[in-house]
């Protein structure tokens, strides 16, 4: 194909098809129905305590954060690698890298959002979700925030993906990537220093933050040590609790929901410019 005579719509509809393709004969549907297991499983352990308890829900949105963190890498991770010599064949005819990345970005867009709409169906069949949201129906605050943490965490897969050469290479990279996301959340380790900074920017702090908003946390701690000494707080309370995280609010959640679009367009610009040295690969 020769493509520097299609335009750059034209690409990127070329290769959005190619991936729903993909889609259809690599029996993509599989990703849906992994992610809808692991979504069953954390809201079976998590239990009807959450959006209930504080520490339930803490815990919880930080276990479904990181299910969620993984199902977005693992969607992308190897999707750009494998292609690796036919992107770089097609680069030279003419391939336009910012509509190839541009419809990769659009088709996992809209699997990410199936997956995230069918964590929330499986979340409230499961569990006590809020009675209400911030400024919209918790249905579609909690869809948001989903599609929102697996979209970053898959335009990060993808980042990865643009940079390693072999779908090994990017399998062996997956696990620290992942460990890094987790260790960084700030809800397992009380984070000081260096590491606490390092944490913002992370997709797990944020993600975890905007589910906890819309759980109305603070609301929870305030519940919690009420009538009880101040002493007493720290017993109460996780020990990195910051009710400044969880203002319930919707200017707060917005700007939760800013900044994980942030990585994803971030992201997204890296990875176009990483693949643009494609050409410089001497295998």
């Amino acid at each position: 194909m020769d493509q520097a005579r299609i335009s750059w719509f034209g690409q990127v509809s070329v290769y959005i098809g190619k991936c729903f393709r993909t889609f259809v004969n690599e029996s993509g549907w599989k990703l849906l129905v992994s992610s809808a297991i692991i979504v069953i499983i954390i809201s079976a352990v998590a239990g009807s305590n959450m959006f209930i308890t504080l520490n339930a829900t803490n815990s919880g949105a930080f276990a479904f954060v990181c299910a969620f963190i993984w199902i977005g890498i693992f969607n992308s991770i190897q999707s750009i690698c494998r292609e690796r010599a036919i992107i770089k064949r097609e680069y030279r005819t003419g391939l336009r890298i910012s509509a190839y990345i541009s419809a990769h970005m659009i088709y996992e867009m809209i699997l990410c959002f199936a997956q995230a709409f069918i964590a929330v169906i499986i979340l409230f069949i499961m569990s006590s979700p809020p009675a209400e949201g911030i400024f919209m129906p918790p249905f579609i605050e909690l869809l948001i925030t989903f599609f929102l943490v697996i979209f970053a965490a898959d335009a990060l897969g993808m980042l990865v993906s643009c940079i390693v050469k072999t779908e090994t290479a990017a399998m062996s990279v997956m696990p620290f990537v992942l460990i890094l996301q987790l260790v960084l959340a700030g809800i397992v380790f009380e984070l000081e220093g260096i590491a606490s900074n390092l944490s913002y920017l992370t997709i797990s702090r944020w993600g975890v933050n905007a589910i906890c908003t819309i759980a109305n946390v603070n609301k929870m701690a305030a519940e919690a040590v009420a009538g009880v000494p101040d002493m007493l707080h720290p017993f109460l309370l996780p020990a990195n609790f910051n009710e400044s995280y969880f203002y319930f609010s919707a200017g707060h959640l917005t700007g939760l929901w800013f900044t994980l679009i942030g990585f994803v367009l971030l992201y997204g610009l890296l990875a176009t410019i990483g693949l643009k040295f494609i050409d410089r690969d001497k295998r």
